[in-house]
């Protein structure tokens, strides 16, 4: 129905064109300056060449001058208005814009060689800008066109993906920093071990032969812990991680809150409920049996030991994310959440098979895969500046050798793992084994055969029951070898074994 004469027409749905048609950022006359710069003093080249490409100019033309900028000085050749005449004579695109005279015409505009760092990360700030304008353009339309290949939240996790990627390629500031920098930054980590009871330099897992060996869980590394189904990788990550939150102490130092010693924890629990993990740390303190707690099966006085140790944990800085099939970037983005919010110190995942690789990016190769997930949770490490431990499942090898103890080949989708790890670590018990290689009665062998053969299986499950050990097979920083704990099954609990049992039952570090 049209509106009547008298009255105003309704423009509230009408969208002018100027608000739709908006230029992208740019800046044509830096560019021009920049260029201009270059070709009066080859060394203005230098001062961006670690971050800017052709690709960062608005202009294409810009762009394509810069490249071949580029390449005759990195070839050594000397570049100037003259030695370009014969470029500029064939190339089609330069003549179109004037040819020499265009070229004289930049290093006209050329700003001092001291100047030129400034313009290089306006130009390449500007092509972020653009960059981020195309990330929300492209998040929009795949909002409005949703499929079934992709749900709502892998969509958010893909956008996630690519602004750290686009994060990741706009730092300028990174590159070389001065020895003296290196070296404060070293004395001041090994003045905080000193100043700690454990005098390490990590972040202590409360087990003192592992920390000696170790020297504590190291900011920034990825470290592998490895091992059999149900030999206890799950109970023994638990265990130092709940130590790690119960010796958190926090210090203020230059006006904010630091963690003097232990670490606020965050554990992506892939496998088992937040339930289940907190019923291990309430067993492994009460020394109530799990499966009790699980049934029931408590009497008065063991439930109100559940209830007392219940009210110490409350409030300690433990954290635990349960989501299954988390992707890598999704865990990224609440690792990083944490680390904001609460302040981060140690990150645990379990374990590194169950996380999906990001969004489009799966591939049907399973190591390429998990190649992508170590590779992102060794940069988390280094972004986060924290210890990552990550639980891995061994392949099947092991079971086929006579000597069962894992090495580095055993690892599952291995090569990625191994490479990109800074410790790998297995746990191992001869218990597992020895309770499934009872000798079995035969027909036609003597009582005497088969009771001595029983007689050396009971005392050799006597002497590994209830120890375990942790191979170190790499450390990158340190030395290997094997530590030997104390592990008590039915409360999942690992602990130092007493001085004079360290060192029977075979190797030691």
């Amino acid at each position: 129905m049209e509106p009547k004469k008298d009255e105003p027409a309704d423009t509230s749905n009408v969208v002018t064109l100027a608000a739709v048609v908006r230029e992208p950022p740019h800046n044509f006359e830096a560019e021009q300056a920049l260029l201009g710069s270059i070709l009066v003093n080859n060394a203005a080249y230098h001062r961006v060449a670690e971050f800017l490409k052709g690709e960062h100019f608005a202009d294409p033309l810009h762009g394509k001058l810069f490249d071949s900028l580029a390449r005759l000085i990195e070839r050594g050749q000397i570049v100037s208005a003259i030695t370009l005449k014969t470029y500029v004579e064939q190339d089609e695109a330069m003549k179109e814009a004037g040819g020499a005279a265009y070229i004289a015409k930049l290093a006209a505009a050329s700003v001092h060689v001291i100047d030129a760092g400034d313009f290089g990360r306006l130009v390449h700030d500007l092509y972020l800008l653009r960059q981020l304008i195309d990330l929300g353009q492209d998040v929009v339309n795949s909002a409005f066109k949703p499929t079934l290949d992709e749900t709502a939240i892998e969509q958010i996790e893909v956008a996630e993906k690519k602004l750290y990627d686009l994060a990741s390629v706009g730092q300028t500031d990174g590159g070389f920093k001065p020895f003296r920098a290196a070296l404060t930054e070293a004395t001041a980590a090994a003045e905080a071990a000193y100043g700690r009871a454990g005098k390490l330099t990590g972040v202590a897992t409360g087990l003192f032969q592992l920390d000696q060996l170790l020297g504590g869980l190291h900011k920034s590394d990825l470290i592998i812990l490895a091992g059999r189904p149900s030999m206890g990788k799950s109970a023994l990550a638990t265990n130092i991680g709940f130590n790690a939150a119960r010796a958190y102490r926090e210090e203020i130092v230059d006006g904010k809150p630091s963690a003097a010693d232990g670490a606020v924890v965050g554990f992506f629990s892939l496998e088992m409920s937040a339930e289940q993990l907190a019923t291990r740390m309430i067993s492994e303190q009460a020394q109530i049996p799990s499966e009790k707690i699980r049934k029931g099966e408590l009497i008065s006085a063991d439930f109100d030991r559940v209830l007392s140790v219940s009210r110490e944990l409350e409030h300690l800085n433990f954290f635990i994310d349960d989501t299954p099939a988390l992707s890598i970037a999704a865990l990224r983005t609440r690792a990083r959440r944490l680390k904001r919010t609460r302040g981060l110190g140690l990150l645990i995942i379990d374990y590194l098979q169950l996380l999906a690789p990001s969004g489009k990016s799966r591939q049907e190769n399973r190591v390429q895969e998990v190649s992508e997930i170590t590779r992102g949770l060794k940069t988390l490490a280094k972004e986060l500046d924290v210890p990552v431990l990550a639980l891995s499942q061994l392949s099947r090898a092991v079971e086929q050798r006579e000597d069962k103890r894992p090495q580095l080949a055993d690892l599952r989708e291995s090569g990625s793992i191994e490479q990109d790890a800074d410790v790998v670590m297995f746990i191992y018990r001869d218990e597992y084994y020895l309770t499934r290689e009872e000798p079995k009665r035969r027909t036609d062998e003597n009582d005497q055969r088969y009771n001595e053969r029983y007689e050396a299986w009971r005392q050799r499950c006597e002497q590994m029951y209830g120890k375990a050990e942790v191979i170190v097979s790499k450390q990158r920083h340190g030395p290997t070898g094997i530590v030997r704990l104390s592990f008590e099954g039915q409360f999942t609990k690992f602990g130092d074994l007493p001085a004079d049992e360290e060192r029977p039952g075979g190797p030691a570090f």
